[in-house]
């Protein structure tokens, strides 16, 4: 049996519920925690603190990967392929420096693909680029209630008309990159 590589990124792309459902069918995953990073407000932050949009704080997801089966790469083309990076600051109806596209770099050879990532998509895009690129802060794991948000309430409004959309478009976009769903 092959020993797993497991490897860790953390990006932001919006509201995390939406960002953890995207990663959560992606095969090599192995874990995605909803969090907060990327402020400076003293202290752990909360759920409502981080909505203030005050914080300096966004909501990101930390991805666990095993990358003999999913490379960075792959994982940055997802992330970047299923929101808008070329929206600043704002998903959809999510508005605010908390929702903002981010990737955070957990080394240099991390930072150099997303620079080619970004690269290899700009023509892609009308509008540029404005994912933020920064390394990676202290991480704090949101509320329980956060985590698996799609998975436990499936039938929620937000669910249906935001997480719904942006998982058949990854399900169109990257077919090849999915789990086998169990029925």
């Amino acid at each position: 049996m092959i020993k797993k590589n497991l490897q860790t990124a953390t990006v932001g792309g919006g509201c995390f519920w939406c960002t953890e459902a995207v990663f959560e069918e992606v095969k090599g995953v192995e874990k995605v925690v909803s969090g907060y990073t990327g402020g400076d407000a003293p202290g752990r932050p909360t759920y409502r603190e981080i909505c203030s949009g005050l914080s300096g704080f966004v909501e990101v997801v930390k991805v666990t990967f095993d990358a003999n089966v999913i490379s960075y790469e792959d994982i940055l083309i997802i992330f970047m392929t299923t929101h808008d990076p070329t929206s600043l600051n704002k998903q959809g109806a999510d508005r605010g420096t908390q929702y903002r596209s981010v990737i955070y770099y957990h080394n240099e050879k991390q930072k150099e693909m997303a620079e080619i990532v970004f690269n290899e998509l700009k023509p892609h895009y009308d509008n540029p680029i404005v994912t933020e690129l920064s390394a990676a802060p202290i991480f704090y794991d949101a509320e329980k209630e956060h985590q698996d948000f799609y998975k436990n309430n499936p039938d929620y409004g937000y669910c249906s008309f935001v997480i719904d959309p942006k998982l058949a478009k990854l399900r169109q976009l990257h077919a090849d990159k999915l789990k086998t769903l169990k029925h």
